[in-house]
C-alpha cells in the first residue's frame, strides 16, 4: 500500500500552506512491515520539523520587518543559511539582515531577527535531552543513543555532548548567590510568628572519590547528600568541595527549594568529618547535628575483622578484647558516652599490653586510637540511637550511602575508566544531581517560558 503524510500550515496572515512530507510503500505480510519502522519515523519527523520550523521562523521575521516606532518597512540586506538542532534533527533556516530604520537611536546598522530568537543556535529541548542523558551516562553513549532513536544529524559527537553539558552548568552556578557564614535571617521572636512548619527535614551528607587526572594525585573527594522533607520530593546535592566556593549557599537553596523555613526543624547527619560539618554548621536555628551509626558500627566492625585474626594465636585475649568492643558498641547505642569513653581508654591500653606475633597488631591498635579520636571529637554529635529508633527517627545515613553510590559510583567510577579534572566533576554533579530528582526540567523551563513539561501532549481534538 503506498501512504502519503502531508501537513496544512495556517500563517499569522490566514494563508494556509500544504505540503507533502513524506511517502511510504508500506507491505502487509509480515510483523516487520506493521508500522512505521526507526527509519521511516526519523525522515518523517526531520521532514515535518524542517517544514514547522521554517514556517514558524519566517513569520517570526516577517513581525520584526517593519519599525516598532513608525510602522515604516525595513530594508532588507540579504540572508544567510544558519543551522539550528533540534530533537528531531538539524534544520537550514533562511535568516534574513534587516537595516535598521531613520529613527533607531543605536549604534548598529542592520540586525538579524533569528538571532535574537535563536542565540545558541540549538533548541532547548534538546540541550535538555543532551544534559540529561550525558548526567546518566557516558557521553559517547549519550550520543549512540540520541542517533539510534532520533533523526540527529551526525555531526553530533561526545565532545559536543560534553561542552554543552557544561554550558548548562556554568549558567546554574552563575544563577547561585554569594556564600554566607551563616542563613539565619530572623530572631527568636519572629521566628514564633511563623507559621507551623510541614514537619521535619533531615539532611544526610556523606564523601566519596573520584579519579583524578591530575598528576600526583589519584583521587579527590566529592560531598554529596540527600534532603528528606516530610511531605515533599526528596532533593539531592554534590559539590567539590576543594573546589566549590559556596558549599553552604548550595545547601541553603535546596532547603529553600523544599520550602523550608527558619522555624522548621532539621537533623543533620554527618560522618563527623570537619569539612562535611562545616557545611550544615549556621545553617537551620532549630536544627540538630547526630554522627551516623553507620559510621560507628563501620569502625566498630573493622576492629572485629582483626580480632579474629588475633584468635588463631590469642583466643583468650582475642575473646577479651570481642567482648570490650560488643560492650562498647551498646554503650554508644544506648548514648552511655561515660561509660563508652571508658570502656574505650580501657581497649586501648589492653591491646597495648597484649604480646603476641600476630603480624596486623599494629593495625589494630591503630584502628582503636584513631576510634578513641574519632568518638572523643564527636562526641557532641552522639545521641541515644536506641531511644530515637523506638520513636521511628532515623539513626543513620544508610539512604546517603546509597546516593553516594547513585550520584558518584554509577556514573564516575563503576566500569568508568574516564578520570575527571574537579572543575568537571563539579559541573557534573550539579546536572547529574538535578536530574536524579527531577528538577532539570523546571530549571530549563524557568529559563525558556513556553518549554512544556516533560510528558506534557497537547494534541488537537
Amino acid at each position: 500500500m503506498d501512504i502519503s503524510v502531508k501537513i496544512a500550515i495556517t500563517a499569522p496572515d490566514g494563508v494556509v500552506h500544504e505540503q507533502e512530507i513524506a511517502a511510504f510503500e508500506k507491505g502487509c505480510e509480515s510483523a516487520a512491515e506493521i508500522g512505521l519502522s526507526i527509519g521511516d519515523s526519523k525522515a518523517l519527523l526531520l521532514n515535518l520539523q524542517q517544514e514547522i520550523v521554517a514556517a514558524q521562523t519566517a513569520a517570526f521575521c516577517v513581525g520584526r520587518s517593519t519599525c516598532s516606532c513608525c510602522a515604516g518597512r525595513l530594508r532588507r540586506k540579504g540572508s544567510k543559511p544558519i543551522q539550528y538542532r533540534t530533537v528531531f534533527g538539524d534544520i537550514t533556516i533562511d535568516s534574513p539582515r534587516f537595516y535598521h530604520c531613520r529613527c533607531h537611536t543605536g549604534s548598529a546598522q542592520t540586525f538579524s531577527p533569528l538571532t535574537m530568537l535563536l542565540p545558541d543556535h540549538i533548541a532547548p529541548e534538546m540541550l535538555w535531552l543532551e544534559t540529561k542523558w550525558a548526567s546518566l551516562v557516558s557521553y559517547g553513549v549519550t550520543v549512540g543513543l540520541l542517533k539510534d532513536v532520533l533523526p540527529i544529524g551526525e555531526r553530533l559527537n561526545a565532545e559536543t555532548v560534553r561542552r554543552h553539558l557544561g554550558r548548562v552548568a556554568n549558567r546554574m552556578e552563575a544563577e547561585l548567590a554569594d556564600e554566607r557564614y551563616s542563613f539565619v535571617e530572623t530572631n527568636a521572636s519572629e521566628r514564633e510568628r511563623l507559621p507551623n512548619p510541614e514537619g521535619s527535614i533531615t539532611v544526610g551528607i556523606d564523601g566519596g572519590y573520584v579519579r583524578s587526572r591530575e598528576k600526583g594525585q589519584s583521587h579527590f573527594e566529592v560531598t554529596v547528600g540527600k534532603s528528606i522533607p516530610t511531605d515533599r520530593a526528596d532533593r539531592y546535592l554534590g559539590l567539590v568541595q576543594s573546589h566549590d566556593e559556596k558549599p553552604k549557599r548550595r545547601l541553603h537553596e535546596v532547603l529553600k527549594d523544599q520550602g523550608w523555613q527558619e522555624n522548621q526543624h532539621v537533623t543533620f547527619m554527618t560522618d563527623g568529618g570537619d569539612a562535611v560539618i562545616k557545611i550544615a554548621r549556621d545553617m537551620a536555628p532549630a536544627s540538630e547535628h547526630l554522627l551516623d551509626w553507620f559510621h560507628v558500627t563501620m569502625r566498630i566492625t573493622v576492629m572485629h575483622q582483626y580480632v579474629k585474626g588475633l584468635a588463631h594465636l590469642n583466643p583468650d585475649e582475642a575473646e577479651e578484647i570481642a567482648r570490650q568492643l560488643r560492650q562498647i558498641k551498646g554503650y554508644l547505642w544506648n548514648g552511655n558516652l561515660h561509660d563508652g569513653h571508658v570502656a574505650i581508654d580501657d581497649l586501648v591500653v589492653d591491646l597495648d599490653e597484649i604480646e603476641t606475633e600476630y603480624a596486623s597488631i599494629k593495625a589494630l591498635r591503630k584502628a582503636a586510637n584513631e576510634f578513641q579520636a574519632y568518638i572523643a571529637n564527636n562526641a557532641w554529635m552522639i545521641p541515644n540511637y536506641a531511644e530515637r529508633r523506638r520513636y521511628g527517627e532515623r539513626v543513620s545515613t544508610g539512604f546517603v550511602e546509597s546516593t553516594v553510590n547513585t550520584v558518584v559510583g554509577k556514573r564516575f567510577c563503576k566500569r568508568q575508566q574516564m578520570r575527571w579534572s574537579k572543575t568537571g566533576a563539579h559541573l557534573m554533579l550539579q546536572t547529574r544531581t538535578r536530574t536524579l530528582d527531577g528538577t532539570l526540567r523546571a530549571k530549563f523551563q524557568q529559563w525558556y517560558p513556553g518549554m512544556k513539561p516533560d510528558g506534557e501532549i497537547k494534541m488537537a481534538a
